[in-house]
């Protein structure tokens, strides 16, 4: 088993199920241009590439690009005012976080979120749980890219061997695997089992309890 000093977290599907308010704010914006709404289901599969790829799935086929960047524009003021209306942590999120930062491990989020609306979720929901939060920043390249895992690395003082990503989704392993990490999938989030198996995680897991025994055991 190998040793860790860091835990990085996925935040949406992940530590958030922040579903329902990005579906809201995608819907939002789709009437503001006379489009048809999206379901949940359909964003749901829609995630995980940040907003700017959320709107590009979410735009009627045939939308011009100078329409499209208008949407993401729109999308990423609305989204940040309404980022917490129906969002709430997993159970069993916040107690993971106290009890790994009770044994002296750092934990941190990396998110394709804009920078503000993580932070300004993470402390709404988790206090003072998380040693940093690395959102959504103009040079930073989107997940599956692994500059956010960089950052989050150096802001913590950690190399890769001591370090594992927790996340919910296929980009989320692409991630781990472009940024040299051991990698956790969870199975309550926003992909089901069949998107992260061609990865090869670590473990995949079912609860907070279970994500919780294998980080422990770990440290």
């Amino acid at each position: 088993m190998m040793k860790i000093q860091a835990v990085l977290f996925d935040l949406d599907g992940t530590l958030l199920n922040t579903l329902e308010d990005l579906t809201d704010s995608v819907n939002y914006v789709l009437a503001q241009h006379n489009m048809s709404s999206r379901t949940l289901e359909e964003v749901r599969s829609f995630v995980g590439n940040g907003i700017p790829m959320l709107i590009r799935r979410a735009v009627r086929e045939g939308t011009t690009e100078e329409e499209t960047q208008r949407c993401i524009q729109e999308m990423l003021t609305y989204y940040a005012e309404h980022c917490a209306i129906k969002t709430a942590a997993y159970p069993g999120a916040q107690a993971l976080l106290q009890q790994l930062r009770a044994v002296g491990l750092h934990t941190a989020v990396v998110t394709n979120k804009d920078q503000f609306a993580a932070e300004e979720l993470c402390r709404e929901e988790f206090a003072d749980g998380l040693s940093c939060v690395i959102g959504a920043a103009e040079g930073r390249r989107f997940k599956p890219a692994p500059d956010g895992v960089f950052a989050a690395m150096k802001a913590l003082g950690v190399s890769a061997r001591e370090t594992v990503y927790i996340g919910d989704s296929d980009v989320d392993m692409q991630t781990a695997q472009n940024a040299g990490l051991a990698a956790i999938g969870v199975l309550w989030g926003f992909r089901d089992r069949e998107y992260l198996l061609p990865y090869h995680p670590m473990a995949l897991v079912k609860d907070f309890d279970e994500l919780g025994s294998i980080l422990l055991a770990a440290q």
